[in-house]
């Protein structure tokens, strides 16, 4: 059976002023990122299976801890929406370009959540620029703050050919969450091209 791999790498950073304090099993235990961390967390590795014409794949991002246990990161999933041969039309890109990065749309669904609720953090990207019959190395990270103060950093790190792609993480909003504007900056980065855009959401 064929089968294809996708790396994942989830980086969580913990704020006591939003969350509260928790221990870390030993089988999840690595290195933490962000400034102001009140307590242990720590990140997860997986791997994505599928087959060839799957339309959405998925990987569960288990092992999360702390106060982002309980399933708080869900299932990873992504779409190719349209082929490198659309995608360069639609942009009228030339090989002289180089790598070339566009998110086209960006979104959290629902705009407005309660604790214990899901938002989908949502968002299309075209990607051009790939050498014939290779890959290029994508990562795609969304940061999550609250006035200022990092929530969670899910970083995806896959292989993509030139096309148009659409990628979703729902995020589980934890009951002790505090109310108010979340605002989520979801960046697509390839090489040395890269594309940001900012949404928001609202915990109720």
């Amino acid at each position: 059976m064929y089968r294809k791999t996708l790396s994942i790498f989830v980086i969580i950073a913990f704020m006591t002023g939003i969350f509260g304090c928790a221990s870390v099993p030993q089988e999840h235990k690595a290195t933490v990122t962000g400034a102001g961390i009140g307590a242990a967390t720590g990140a997860v590795a997986g791997a994505l299976l599928g087959s060839p014409g799957a339309k959405t794949e998925t990987a569960v991002l288990g092992g999360a801890i702390g106060a982002l246990a309980g399933g708080l990161i869900g299932k990873y999933a992504f779409d190719k929406k349209n082929s490198k041969e659309d995608t360069s039309k639609k942009y009228k890109y030339k090989p002289s370009q180089g790598v070339m990065v566009k998110i086209e749309s960006a979104s959290a669904v629902p705009q407005n959540v309660n604790p214990g609720q899901k938002v989908e953090l949502k968002m299309t990207y075209a990607l051009l620029g790939a050498p014939p019959g290779e890959m290029l190395d994508v990562s795609e990270t969304r940061e999550i703050k609250y006035q200022g103060e990092l929530f969670a950093k899910p970083k995806m790190f896959v292989n993509r050919e030139d096309g148009t792609y659409s990628s979703t993480i729902p995020i589980t909003i934890p009951s002790g969450a505090k109310k108010g504007k979340y605002t989520v900056n979801m960046t697509v980065k390839a090489q040395k091209a890269s594309d940001t855009k900012q949404v928001s959401f609202n915990v109720k």
